[in-house]
C-alpha cells in the first residue's frame, strides 16, 4: 500500500514543494511585519516626517495607529 500511494502521489511532489515555500514565505513575512524593531524605525521615520513637514499630523496620527495596532497584535 505505501508503495502504490507513494507512486500515485508522485505527480502532486511539486505542488507540495510550491505549498511547503509558499507557507515558509508567509511564515517570514508575518515575522518581518510585527517585527518591534521595525515598527520602531518606522515610527521614528514617521516622526522625522511630522518634523520635515513631509506628512501632516493627520497622516502621521493615521500611520502610527497602524503601527501600534501592529505591535500590539504581537503581543497578543
Amino acid at each position: 500500500m505505501g508503495l502504490l500511494t507513494g507512486l500515485l502521489g508522485l505527480p502532486l511532489s511539486p505542488l507540495r514543494g510550491v505549498l511547503w515555500l509558499a507557507k515558509r514565505i508567509h511564515e517570514q513575512a508575518q515575522e518581518q511585519y510585527y517585527d518591534p524593531a521595525r515598527i520602531r524605525t518606522q515610527l521614528e521615520q514617521i516622526d522625522e516626517a511630522r518634523r520635515t513637514g513631509e506628512l501632516s499630523e493627520n497622516e502621521c496620527a493615521e500611520l502610527e495607529n497602524e503601527l501600534l495596532q501592529r505591535l500590539m497584535y504581537r503581543r497578543e
